[in-house]
């Protein structure tokens, strides 16, 4: 535990330091050369920087036990933190966007020293792919939906950051300048798509939404191997994702004359073959008596 912990923090600092790396770098760039598509890219680090402190905040909070105010444990925080994260990027995708239109109206402007914005443009893209698959891989192991929300925030920074790339390399070998604020656009629509698909996720975890129907059927299987060891009926499963915890609360109808010593050692072996399958899961069971035919787990 200790570990996985140790490799979160670590990876939510690479994160913030990273960051704020690019972002400096992207900020002077942007305004040496003129590029509003730098500018651009700069803001969208700057909103990879500040939810990549948010991240590290939340997974410092999130690993501390439960306490009286939080009975539960503090794994939402990681959720909250996600959501944010999700709104800063859909919100920097709208400021480029209307940073994009103001240069269009103004009509644009010969950039300067483009061969300067390539090279931190160059910088940028492999820097966060590095970063970003260091960050999935700790996501995965560590099942921090705040990890992998930033993960997938630095994600979108390769892909804006190449369409960025790319452009300033056709402006510099053809000359037409506008294609700077187009390419903006291009790239606040990648990250505000990003941006929601990161809302949409959290706020499910946020509002207790169940786990995917794989690992409920994956449950449902597991119970119904123990139809020969008295369970009846799978009479309720109840689902939901905390942080990295799985919360599952399960309700089944088992034959009434199984004694309560028998009865607790099929739940405990039941929660073990779970936990063993999913992982980080917190699981409660409840035992009813029924006497009739299974039939949630007949073929």
């Amino acid at each position: 535990m200790e570990l996985l912990l140790k490799n979160k923090k670590l990876a939510a600092t690479t994160s913030v330091a990273s960051n704020l790396t690019l972002i400096v770098l992207k900020l002077i760039t942007g305004f040496v050369t003129g590029s509003v598509s730098i500018i651009s890219e700069a803001i969208h680090s700057a909103s990879d920087f500040l939810a990549s402190v948010i991240t590290l905040f939340a997974v410092h909070k999130s690993e501390q036990p439960a306490d009286n105010d939080h009975q539960f444990g503090h794994g939402k925080y990681e959720e909250a933190a996600g959501f944010v994260e999700g709104m800063l990027i859909i919100l920097a995708s709208l400021y480029i966007i209307y940073e994009a239109a103001r240069k269009f109206a103004g009509h644009s402007e010969p950039l300067n020293n483009s061969i300067s914005g390539i090279i931190v443009m160059f910088v940028s893209v492999i820097t966060n792919i590095l970063v970003s698959f260091y960050l999935f891989k700790v996501a995965k192991a560590t099942d921090s939906i705040a990890i992998y929300s930033d993960a997938e925030h630095l994600r979108t920074d390769i892909f804006s950051s190449f369409t960025v790339f790319a452009g300033l390399v056709v402006i510099k070998c053809t000359g037409l300048h506008i294609i700077d604020s187009i390419i903006a656009v291009i790239v606040a629509m990648i990250i505000m798509h990003a941006g929601y698909k990161i809302c949409k996720d959290t706020l499910n975890n946020i509002l207790d939404g169940a786990l995917p129907q794989k690992d409920i059927d994956l449950i449902k299987e597991i119970l119904c191997k123990y139809e020969a060891q008295g369970i009846k009926e799978i009479k309720e499963i109840k689902t939901r994702k905390s942080g990295k915890d799985k919360d599952i609360v399960i309700t089944i109808l088992a034959d009434g004359d199984m004694t309560v010593r028998l009865a607790h050692q099929i739940c405990d072996e039941l929660e073990n073959e779970i936990e063993q399958n999913i992982g980080n899961t917190k699981i409660t069971i409840h035992i009813e008596p029924y006497d009739k035919i299974c039939n949630s787990c007949q073929k």
